[in-house]
């Protein structure tokens, strides 16, 4: 068992929004749904902004059926908090405006930072911000769009060590209008690789002193949040892959920061277990089919698992279940009263790195050259 760290003060404003403590779930696409985000928002008792998944404004504004479903919020989301993703000014413009005149929002976030080559390759994602006059039109247009709801973005160092973008990306933010800034310590040739680059969020803050910024990039547990927070003098902290399989974190971060002294939640087998049937069930209420709603829990078995000591065939088995009665039929096997193990922490979810960004042929001859960015990179991914 271990206690958390004196919490530094901190207060984290978004527009009228107070975000105390200044946590934040970063948006995953087939992740951070709704099933998710409730489990989070009761974990951290309603404190924290809980981000949906990325939606493609192109999607949204098209009124697909997927993404309407997307947007929808529980009556008990305050702030109501939409990540956008979008290539084209315009389109991004009618989408925030979409959402604003429709009240279907508190708070819009625009990403900046998705790595995955099929969203590189026709200059969206964390491509983007390397095209210095497009990043100004999209965010000019979303904070002209969204009236009172405040705009912040999220986005990465740059595309590689050779062609960084945050401190110049960062400056057109706040003369854009740009509520806070989120920044993932890695390049696009990073990934999830590596280590996240600590001290470029500490630079960032420097640079752009008139806004919050956020960090965001290998926070694992409360005393990593804590340790960021100190390091790098940012205003609060983004928590993606940290959370996988650990909703809980959230509990835990609640305390780190108000300083509490009560032991970080360490949950038995038979806990974790109760949360993933509660996951799963969440899930099928939500896509209104259980089997479905069970296979699209499946990713997260080995998550929640990770650790404890259970054989590779019971992993598999939980793995392909379909039903919430095989869910819990398989996990009544285990072992239940396993403690916490040691080492269960730590990286969850993509690892790779050191991957060769792929790019729009000629993209990196002219840093402000708007041309060559295509409708079609947006596409229903999401990453950074």
């Amino acid at each position: 068992m271990s206690t958390p760290v004196t919490a530094p003060a901190s207060l984290l404003r978004i527009g009228p929004h107070t975000v105390q403590p200044p946590v934040v779930l970063a948006p995953m696409a087939g992740i951070t749904n709704a099933p998710f985000r409730t489990l989070c928002r009761e974990f951290s008792g309603g404190k924290g902004l809980f981000v949906s998944e990325m939606i493609t404004t192109r999607a949204l504004v098209e009124r697909n059926e997927k993404t309407m479903q997307l947007i929808h919020f529980d009556a008990t989301e305050k702030p109501r908090s939409i990540q956008l993703y979008g290539v084209d000014p315009a389109t991004v413009g009618k989408a925030v405006r979409m959402i604003a005149e429709e009240d279907r929002a508190d708070h819009i976030d625009l990403n900046f930072g998705c790595p995955v080559p099929k969203v590189t390759r026709k200059g969206g994602g964390s491509a983007l911000p390397y095209k210095r006059h497009l990043l100004r039109a999209i965010l000019r247009e979303a904070v002209s769009g969204a009236g009172d709801i405040p705009v912040t973005m999220k986005m990465r160092k740059g595309i590689d060590d050779d062609h960084i973008t945050y401190l110049d990306a960062g400056r057109i933010a706040v003369e854009e209008g740009v509520t806070a800034i989120a920044l993932h310590g890695r390049t696009a040739a990073q990934h999830y690789g590596g280590t996240a680059d600590w001290e470029a969020i500490a630079r960032l803050k420097e640079h752009v002193p008139e806004i919050p910024v956020l960090g965001n990039g290998d926070i694992w547990s409360a005393e990593d949040a804590l340790r960021m927070v100190r390091e790098t003098g940012c205003d609060g902290v983004v928590v993606g892959r940290g959370c996988l399989g650990r909703p809980w974190l959230f509990a835990d971060l609640v305390a780190a920061f108000e300083g509490r002294t009560e032991a970080i939640a360490r949950p038995s087998l038979r806990e974790v277990a109760d949360i993933m049937v509660r996951h799963a069930t969440l899930l099928g209420e939500w896509i209104g089919d259980e089997p479905r709603g069970v296979i699209d829990f499946r990713k997260h078995v080995a998550w929640y698992l990770k650790g404890f000591a259970v054989g590779s065939e019971m992993r598999k088995r939980l793995a392909i279940t379909s039903s919430l009665e095989e869910l819990r039929s398989g996990l009544d096997e285990l072992d239940l009263d396993q403690a916490w193990p040691l080492g269960a922490d730590g990286p969850r979810g993509r690892t790779s790195g050191n991957n060769r960004v792929v790019l729009p042929e000629g993209w990196l001859k002219d840093p402000y050259d708007c041309a060559g960015v295509s409708e079609d990179a947006e596409l229903d991914t999401s990453g950074g």
